[in-house]
């Protein structure tokens, strides 16, 4: 029985942090990660009160933490917080992955490649030279920006219901190519070739104000939200769109890289991906 006990002692813990956070599937991911890779680790949920993000982490760490995930709401609490991050950490504003090494906290973020790599390799979505809609201006929008914009896509417009904070958001990102920000009523006419939700619209079963018009021939249209059919999803089809996709891929590529980052080995993503849908009960 003390060997037991040993062996848990020493073998490393990694957790998510949020609020809610009893609904994420991402112990059962790294569960499925750690198996296939033959990785010795333990990797918990844990919710964290509003106020309590600093103290939780020191808690974490100081019990012998080797990495964390934050979600929601804590992505800009962790960027405050770590010591160094990553330079598309920098970039985005937010952590989403933390690395603890000496008590060191390393920040990164990995929604953007997971994003981009759900597209690229699992759905055979090109985005060179593609015209793309992002829809929103939050923390789930500016995560992901830098990665399409790295894709040379010939545009990308984000789009939002405060114009002013989409205008803003694609200031920040100017450097890296064709960006606008603009309100939605400024899409008449406009055609897309891939239209991405990143709003909140679909946790309150709404739909964002987009033209019917919107989706340009073989449209692909990609809602990050995951586990049931959303409104913007139900539209996109409803609307002719050749691929609809629901943020289950991502969620799982942006798994990969955590999981990559603490361990220095890369998971196949795509039987991990296959075992979650198969779970869905949509």
């Amino acid at each position: 029985m003390s060997d037991l006990f040993d062996f848990g002692d020493r073998v490393d813990r990694y957790a998510v942090m949020g609020n809610p956070i009893s609904h994420s599937k991402s112990p059962r991911i790294h569960a499925l990660f750690a198996r296939q890779t033959q990785q010795q680790l333990e990797y918990s949920a844990i919710q964290v009160d509003s106020g309590g993000f600093t103290q939780a982490v020191g808690n974490f760490v100081a019990s012998g933490g080797k990495g964390l995930n934050i979600t929601v709401p804590f992505k800009q609490e962790a960027y405050a917080l770590v010591a160094s991050r990553s330079p598309r950490a920098e970039r985005a504003g937010a952590v989403n992955t933390i690395k603890i090494e000496n008590k060191k906290l390393f920040g990164d973020t990995t929604d953007g490649v997971g994003l981009v790599t759900d597209l690229l390799h699992n759905h055979g979505i090109n985005l060179r030279e593609a015209r793309i809609l992002l829809m929103g201006a939050g923390g789930a929008a500016r995560g992901v920006i830098e990665a399409l914009m790295q894709q040379a896509p010939a545009y990308l417009l984000i789009a939002n219901r405060t114009p002013d904070k989409a205008v803003e958001l694609a200031s920040v990102f100017a450097d890296l190519g064709t960006l606008h920000g603009s309100g939605y009523e400024q899409l008449a006419e406009q055609q897309f070739d891939v239209v991405i939700n990143a709003t909140a619209a679909s946790l309150q079963g709404e739909m964002p104000d987009l033209p019917d018009d919107v989706l340009a021939d073989g449209a692909c249209c990609y809602d990050m939200m995951y586990g049931k059919v959303t409104q913007f999803m139900h539209w996109s089809q409803f609307h002719g769109a050749a691929k609809v996709l629901d943020g289950l891929g991502m969620l799982v590529e942006q798994a990969a890289e955590s999981f990559y980052l603490w361990r220095g080995v890369r998971p196949n993503t795509a039987p991990v991906i296959e075992e979650l849908r198969s779970e869905l009960t949509y």
